[in-house]
Order: structure tokens, then sequence, then C-alpha cells
């Protein structure tokens, strides 16, 4: 393909020599942990095991041949170059896409969307089993799941038709747990689950403390459903009532005290008032800060549950007026109505700093916005190769066709910029790229409504309601009332919170576009997301740090899953920037050396350099123009101050993030993904042998048991999980 014949509006893109000249660090050599996980993870083989993608390059070819036949037949040649174009300069598709898109032949009984979240787990036994079975069917498709429990009444609840009283949702949680590690064992990837739980449900504390139970629901992410009430009442230190939805009984007692809120889902037998609250019986009252104080507990020891707040997600919601959601996928990066399904993509930053390191070092602000225009078209052509197992989950995703692009090498890019991460500068560049990741992905959706139509809830009649009206003061104003008839087009464009972002700009375009957007509609509803981007960042990517992250370590060891091997594996990596800086600059460069001749310059920061606040501030710069939610962590020191701690969710809640998740290593409780060998050599692990002796070893030490050699961390981990040897 002659790049020199691309054009981007009236810009004639340089030679493709010259391009990868400036961008010298996309050719970085890949590290031998990169190829390994690319050739576990995605490369495509057949049912013997022999390979079928010969290299990373086959590995695009099928993936861009995939989505480009989605085209009409005259376009797809011209459709499948711009698109193999696309992946060499950046864009990669989530790991679902890139592991199956073109692969029917091998596999046909997967799926190539990411993130999904199963419908509403009903309050009855058949109810609870026909969503396991869902379930099921959505992970062995190699999809992940997210589900709220909360709609299942309490511990101790009576349960008329069967005469006893109720085990509560955990117990329930189990068999999803369960059910979750015995399919992704048959299908050999990970299962990957999500599991939410309303702040104010009398089995709260439950649900906070349930991973404090070794191996106990460790096929899941939890994550409390936090509201906007709750917080001012811990604010406030204010009572905080503990409250279920209540039968006719319950309320005609005159002993039990009941209130009416706004419960989530739909039950025939809930009591509703005229605005639609729920009439609830309050079975305990406790301080709002004992509440918080014991998820604050919880999340410094044992980094869960997350922190979904769930009022600015709806708030914020493109699809304000059709969706509730209460639940997510399982990294948190997508907020999914029932049945809500989304694919993700993420663009890797590193492939667009010229001359990195130098005092020349700049972004290529134009190449960034031509590979979001064909990337966007790319995922959409996504919906249409789906491959979801469930019907519901099918009308969902070709009603919306959401998407989820983000970007992955945030922290790396920065450092061949030369700015230090959480610096003003750099929360300057993170809010532009998302900022036009946005522009450029609405530009573009317009112009596939008007080639292909739009997505089909833009052009559906939807009858205005007083909540609606409750939502959106706004729409009274502009003179419409309850029984008017709108487009979702209308709805969507002109009462969005996220959308009316672009009015505020003060960009003519931006506008202008506003204006399209109502009249034309959009071939999606959402367009952007952040991911976690793991393994795709490690394999794909050569290690550049995840998602919005800085890097973890520029050198460290990442545990990760062998089929057959009986405990997780260590395997040495390094950051994508320090090969860079070693390839380009100076090749004696390491971490941590006392030599003049192999430090590192001050902008290399990892981690656990970034503050708390630092890490908030990102992800504040990003969600602005991120129209669903991000996957971020920030990462403390074992040694973190409890109080200075509690601190960064009170933060986070005051800069409008949507949620918050924290991560500090504690050997006692786990073991995590990515560990740092410092830390490994400062922790003691303690084994009884069959004899009754006791030995301690450093967790970086080799340890022979089984047959096999195993790092004493991960031998650990394994056996008081109890997943040692069931990979």
């Amino acid at each position: 393909m002659n790049l020199a014949d691309i054009t981007l509006g009236n810009t004639v893109h340089k030679a493709a020599a010259e391009i990868r000249h400036e961008h010298a660090a996309a050719e970085i050599p890949m590290q031998p942990a990169s190829e390994d996980i690319w050739d576990k993870k995605y490369r495509l083989k057949d049912k013997n095991g022999n390979a079928v993608d010969h290299s990373i390059a086959d590995t695009y070819t099928r993936v861009a041949r995939a989505l480009a036949d989605v085209e009409e037949e005259s376009k797809r040649a011209h459709w499948y170059e711009r698109f193999t174009w696309a992946l060499q300069y950046g864009a990669i598709p989530a790991g679902r896409i890139t592991s199956n898109a073109g692969a029917n032949a091998h596999k046909p009984a997967t799926s190539t969307i990411n993130c999904t979240v199963s419908g509403q787990v009903p309050d009855s036994m058949n109810g609870i089993l026909s969503m396991v079975h869902e379930a099921g069917l959505t992970l062995k498709a190699g999809c992940g799941i997210g589900y709220e429990f909360s709609t299942l009444r309490p511990k101790g609840a009576y349960v008329s038709g069967a005469g006893a009283y109720t085990s509560g949702p955990l117990s329930f949680m189990d068999i999803f747990d369960k059910m979750c590690f015995t399919v992704s064992s048959a299908g050999g990837r990970r299962g990957a689950q999500m599991g939410t739980f309303d702040i104010s449900h009398p089995d709260v504390m439950d649900f906070i403390r349930a991973k404090r139970e070794d191996g106990r629901l460790r096929q899941f992410n939890l994550s409390c459903l936090i509201t906007a009430d709750f917080m001012a009442a811990v604010k406030n230190d204010a009572d905080w009532d503990l409250i279920f939805p209540a039968n006719a009984s319950e309320v005609e007692d005159e002993a039990i005290r009941i209130v009416w809120k706004h419960w989530p889902g739909s039950n025939d037998s809930y009591l509703k008032d005229d605005e639609g609250r729920t009439a609830c019986r309050v079975y305990k009252t406790i301080r709002a800060r004992r509440l918080w104080d014991v998820i604050m507990a919880s999340t410094y020891d044992y980094a869960e549950p997350g922190f979904i707040l769930i009022d600015e997600v709806n708030s914020m919601n493109n699809n304000w007026w059709c969706e509730d959601v209460r639940a997510t996928n399982p990294c948190g990066e997508q907020p999914l109505p029932p049945y809500g399904a989304c694919l993700l993509g993420s663009i890797n930053l590193t492939k667009f700093v010229s001359h990195p390191f130098t005092e020349q070092a700049h972004f290529d602000w134009d190449l960034y916005r031509e590979v979001i225009a064909v990337f966007t078209r790319m995922l959409d052509n996504v919906v249409e190769i789906n491959g979801l197992p469930l019907e519901k989950q099918r009308e969902e995703i070709l009603s919306k066709r959401r998407h989820g692009m983000g970007f992955l090498g945030l922290g790396s890019a920065l450092t061949m910029l030369r700015t230090p991460y959480g610096s003003p500068e750099s929360l300057a560049f993170t809010e532009q790229v998302s900022y036009e990741m946005a522009r450029a992905g609405f530009a573009t959706g317009i112009e596939l409504a008007r080639e292909k139509g739009a997505a089909p809830v833009m052009d559906k009649e939807f009858e205005v309601t007083a909540e609606m009206m409750l939502k959106r003061p706004q729409m009274l104003e502009d003179g419409i009332r309850a029984g008017d008839k709108l487009k979702g087009r209308i709805l969507w464009a002109r009462y969005s919170n996220y959308l009316k972002k672009f009015a505020e700009t003060g960009n003519p375009e931006d506008a202008a576009m506003l204006k399209e957007l109502e009249e034309t509609g959009c071939r999606f509803t959402h367009h952007s997301s952040i991911a976690p981007t793991g393994t795709i960042s490690l394999s794909l990517a050569n290690n550049a740090s995840n998602g919005i992250e800085p890097s973890f370590a520029h050198h460290y060891a990442r545990n990760v899953i062998r089929e057959g091997k009986k405990s997780k594996e260590k395997v040495d990596v390094f950051s994508f920037e320090l090969l860079a800086y070693r390839e380009l600059i100076n090749p004696k460069a390491m971490p941590f050396s006392d030599k003049e001749d192999e430090k590192l310059p001050d902008y290399f920061i990892s981690a656990d350099e970034v503050t708390p606040k630092q890490h908030v501030d990102i992800q504040a710069a990003a969600q602005k123009w991120v129209d669903s939610s991000i996957s971020k962590t920030a990462n403390v020191p074992t040694d973190f101050d409890y109080e200075d701690f509690k601190d960064i969710y009170l933060y986070a809640y005051e800069k409008g993030l949507k949620g918050c998740t924290t991560f500090r290593f504690n050997p006692e409780a786990f073991q995590g993904v990515l560990v740092k060998d410092a830390d490994l050599e400062k922790t003691m692990y303690r084994f009884t042998l069959e004899d009754g002796t006791v030995i301690e070893v450093k967790g970086n030490e080799e340890i022979e048991y089984d047959g096999e050699m195993h790092s004493a961390a991960n031998l650990f981990d394994a056996l008081k999980e109890g997943y040692y040897g069931k990979f």
C-alpha cells in the first residue's frame, strides 16, 4: 500500500519511510515475553496446536480481512488496505477481536465482544439458575460478564414458596463463581466476572468482607454501587438505612419501618408510589462512616471492593432516557444495561511520538486523528460479526452499536516526550488525547450514519415520561411535555450531559458537529472507554504501559497462567520505554543503577513514584472526554498511611469520577499479577511440610515441588487460594 496516496481532509501524508524514521521507537524489536504472550493468547492455531498465524503480521492480516469483509464487495479491497495500515500504526483491537476475528473455521462458537452485563438476576430460584445458564454460555463464548446481586433478598429473609429462609445473595454468588472457574478451565481462557452490590442492601457488610475468606469469589471482581446520598451521609456523619423492597404484609405491619426509595430493576411484586419509588423495609440503621470505614479497610488490605459512583454513571450516560445502569464489565470501563454488550479497542500512543527522548520530541496529532477515524470504522464493523450467544445480547448491540475505543501506552508516551506522569503538562496532554479521540470518533460516526445508517435507537420514537422530565429539566424550558414523542437522536444529542461538553469548548466545529449529530444521528451511541489492556499491552504493544497507567516498573516480573502448569509462572519483562531508550539513546541504561553511564533520566516514572492524587487527576483529565468509563488502578506502597489512603476515595468523588480502584501490595492476602523482585525479596513465606517441619523462604526464591519449579510466592498463593494444579 502506498501511504503517500492517503489523504486526510486536504493534508497529504508523508511517505511511509519518513514516518518510520520520525517514529523510530515503533521499530523496537519485540521482547521474548511479548512474543510468548501473543503466541499463547492471540495466535490462531488449529485443533492440533499447529500455527495458522505464522507471525504477528499474519494475525493483523487475518483481523483486517475479517473486518473488511463486512463492507460492500466493491469496497473491501480499499478498506482491507486501510485497516491493515491502521493496525501497523497503533490500532489494537481488544483480545476477543484479535483472537477470534477471521477464526470461524477453527473456533466458530467464540465471540469478538469483550464486555457484557447479565440480565437482571431475578429474586427466585428458577430466575437465578436461568442467569447461571446464560452466564455459562456467555463465558464459554469468551466474553466477560457483570451482574448486580443486590436484587436478591437478604440473608434470613423468608421465602414463602419454600417455607424456609434464604441463605442470601453471597451464597448464590458462590454458584456463579464455581461455574465460571469450570467453564474457563474447560475453554482454556480464564473467565472474568464483575459482581456489583448496592450500598444500601442489608447484606452489604458480607459483600465487602467476602474475599477475606481464602479462595472465595476469586473468579469475581467486586464493586460497591455508591450513591450521592451515601457520600453525603459519610461527609455529614449521618445514619444510613439498610433496606430491601417490602412485601404487602410488611408494609401493613406497623412494627416495621418502611421508607420509599427508588430501587433498581423491575419486579411486579414491589409496591410503588406515583413517583415510581418502591416501598422498602428498613432492616438496620448504621452510621454511614462505619460502613465507609469497613469498605476502606477491606480495600486497603485486599484491593476490593471497588468503588462505582453509580449516580454519576447514570447521569453521564449518553442513553440516559432508555437505560438504568447497575453493573459493569469485569474491569469497570463499560457500565452497561441488562444484556448490554460492548466491544473494545485501544490505540498505542507510543506510535505517534516523533524523535523520542530528545528536545525535538513531539506527538504527531495528524497521524493520530487519522488512525482514530479508520479504527472507528473497524470497530463498528465488529458489531456485524459479534458472535454473542444470547438473542437479547445481540439485540442490544445491534440497536445501539456501542463500542469502547481507548488508548494504551500513556505512561510510556509521556516518558518518550520527557514529561513526568502526573505533572500539569501530563494532565493537559491526557485531556487533549482524550478530546481528539472523542472529536474524531463522533465525526466519523456521522459519516458512517450517512453512508450506512445511524444506530437504530437513534431513529426510534420515544414517549417523554415524567421521570425523563425530572432527569432533564431543560426539556421543560424547550417546550417539551410529558407525553410528547421524540426521536432517540434528539434525546441523545441534545440532552446527553456528556455530549453537552462539545457545546462548551468554544470551537465552532464542535457546535456544528453537535447540530449534525442531532439531525443525522450517529452510527453508535457510545465511542470511548479506557480498558486495562494488560495482555495486549504486554504482547502486541511490546509492553507499553497499560491503558491510562504509568509503567508498573521498568524491569519487573509478571505472573502468567500456563495451561498445564500447577502455579502461575513468573516472567521477566521490561517496559517499552526502557527498551526504546536502550535502542535509541543509551544501550547500557538500566533502572536503579548507581553507575553514571547507566542511569535513566528523571522523567522515567514508575507507578510507585506517582501519588494517589496524581493518579486521580490523570483519570479525571481523561474522563472529561470519555463517554463510558475508565479502568484505572492507583498503586500505593505497602506502607502507605491508612488515613491518607481513605482520602483517595473522597478525592475521586469530588473530582467527579465514575469509579476508583486502588492496589496496595499485601503478600499476606494475595499475590498480584505484576510484582517487583524487591518486594518479593522482602517478603517471607512459610510452608509446612508433611512431617510438620516449617520452612521459611523469600518470595523470589525458586522451589521444586511436585516435579515442577515454582517461585515461592506463586506456589504459596496457589496452595492458599486452592487453584494449585487446576489450570
